[in-house]
C-alpha cells in the first residue's frame, strides 16, 4: 500500500432487515376468540379444538406477520381494482361502519366477510360473497387447473358457510398470485347440501371436552406442518389458559367461559391469563 493510501473500514453485518421483522414480532400475538368460518373447512378435527382451545401459543416469525399484512393490504386494492371496472362492493356493514360480520352459538363460532358484490362482468345483476385470498406460484398453478374447491376446500367451505350466512346464492372467488401479480377469478354456487355438514361440524367440536377426529400418521404431511403437531402428539404441554384448563366449562350456546373454581365469567383477557388454580385439561390420543 503506497503512501497516503487509506484503508476502507469493512462494513458492519447488515441489521436492518431483521430489525424490521423485529418491529412486527415484537407486537402481541393474540388468540382467536372464535373457531373461525375461515378455518371450518380443514379436515382435522384435532387441530380445530385444539386452536379454538388455544391449545398452541400464537408464535409467528416477524416475516410471516409482514406476509399476514401483504395479503390483507390486497384485499384493499382488489377491491379497488373492482370498484374501477364497475363492480359495486359492500366491503363495510352500512349500518355499523365495520366489516360484515356475522356469528353463530353466541359467538363462539363466527367470520367476517371481505365484501358483497354484484356487477361482475359474467353476472351483472347478482349479489355475490366476495372472498380475497393470495397464493404463491406453486399453488396459483394448481388453483387454475383444478379450481377451488378441489385446490382450497377450506376456502371453498368458508364461502359456503358466507353464502348462507348472507343468504346469496353465489360467491366470486379472486386470488392474486404474490410472485407473477396474476389474478384468478371462479364463481362459485350455493351447495345447501353440504351446510348441515358444516353446522354438524362445528357444533361437534364447540361441545366436546377432548379432542377427537382424524388422526393422521405421523410422517404424513398433515401432521409434519401442523402448528398442533406437538401438543397433538404429546410431546409439548398445551399452552397455559382457562380454556386448557380443567376447571373451566364452556356454554356452547352462550358464548361465555365459566370459572368453576372462582365461579365467575372470564373475558378474553381473563382467559390468557390463568390463575394459580391452573390444571392443564388432560386428554389421549383416539
Amino acid at each position: 500500500m503506497g503512501k497516503g493510501e487509506s484503508v476502507m473500514a469493512e462494513l458492519p453485518p447488515p441489521k436492518t432487515v431483521e430489525a424490521i421483522y423485529s418491529h412486527y414480532a415484537a407486537a402481541p400475538q393474540r388468540f382467536r376468540a372464535h373457531l373461525g368460518a375461515s378455518q371450518i373447512g380443514g379436515k382435522c378435527h384435532r387441530r380445530l379444538w385444539f386452536q379454538f382451545h388455544w391449545a398452541v401459543r400464537p408464535s409467528f416469525h416477524g416475516r410471516i406477520l409482514r406476509l399476514f399484512e401483504t395479503g390483507n393490504r390486497e384485499e384493499a386494492r382488489v377491491i379497488a381494482n373492482l370498484r374501477d371496472i364497475g363492480v359495486e362492493v359492500y366491503d363495510r356493514d352500512p349500518e355499523t361502519g365495520k366489516q360484515i360480520h356475522y356469528s353463530e352459538y353466541g359467538g363462539h363460532y363466527a367470520g367476517s366477510l371481505d365484501g358483497i358484490a354484484r356487477g361482475f362482468p359474467e353476472a351483472p345483476v347478482t349479489w355475490h360473497v366476495l372472498e380475497i385470498k393470495t397464493a404463491n406460484a406453486n399453488n396459483f398453478k394448481k388453483l387454475q387447473q383444478y379450481g377451488v374447491q378441489a385446490t382450497k376446500p377450506e376456502h371453498y367451505t368458508q364461502m359456503q358457510q358466507y353464502m348462507a350466512w348472507a343468504k346469496l346464492t353465489r360467491a366470486y372467488y379472486i386470488c392474486v398470485c404474490k410472485d407473477t401479480d396474476e389474478i384468478y377469478g371462479e364463481r362459485i354456487e350455493f351447495d345447501a347440501e353440504c351446510i348441515p355438514g358444516i353446522g354438524a361440524k362445528v357444533y361437534g367440536i364447540l361441545q366436546a371436552r377432548r379432542p377427537h377426529g382424524i388422526d393422521y400418521p405421523e410422517n404424513s404431511p398433515e401432521c409434519r406442518f401442523c402448528d398442533c403437531r406437538g401438543v397433538c402428539r404429546g410431546s409439548e404441554p398445551v399452552a397455559r389458559s382457562c380454556r386448557t384448563c380443567e376447571h373451566v366449562k364452556m356454554g356452547v350456546d352462550t358464548g361465555l367461559w365459566v370459572c368453576g373454581i372462582v365461579a365467575r365469567v372470564l373475558s378474553p383477557e381473563d382467559q390468557e391469563k390463568a390463575c394459580d388454580c391452573y390444571k392443564a385439561i388432560e386428554y389421549q390420543r383416539d
